[in-house]
């Protein structure tokens, strides 16, 4: 499985972005994004379950992320609104065998990180 991790960027806090990221090969993991902020460990930030029945977000993105997926385009998309400064980071895609173990950073494969900056 190779994922391709896009749409990161700058933008103002209060500001929106949409995070890509699509799989070749097998399709049907449980995904999710995670976060790696400079100086700090990565960390979960939300998943998806196969075909996309449960999701899971991490507390300080709830209400802001929406976490969703295209089966057909082997897609997963996380929908990010009033962005804040303290969510600047790279964000990675992952794909796992279970979405429990996703929140526990069981990651199979990785994508490559994708910027996201938010000013201030």
């Amino acid at each position: 499985v190779q994922l391709q991790a896009s749409g990161g960027g700058l933008v103002q806090a209060g500001g929106s972005l949409r995070l890509s990221c699509t799989a070749s090969g097998r399709s049907n993991y449980n995904m999710g994004w995670f976060r790696q902020a400079p100086g700090k460990e990565r960390e979960f930030v939300s998943g998806i379950s196969w075909p996309g029945g449960r999701t899971y977000y991490e507390d300080s993105v709830k209400g802001r992320f929406t976490i969703s997926r295209d089966n057909a385009k082997r897609t997963v998309y996380l929908q990010m609104i009033n962005l804040k400064p303290e969510d600047t980071a790279v964000y990675y895609c992952g794909v796992g065998n279970s979405l429990s173990g996703l929140l526990a950073g069981q990651v199979d494969y990785w994508g490559q990180g994708t910027q996201v900056t938010v000013s201030s």
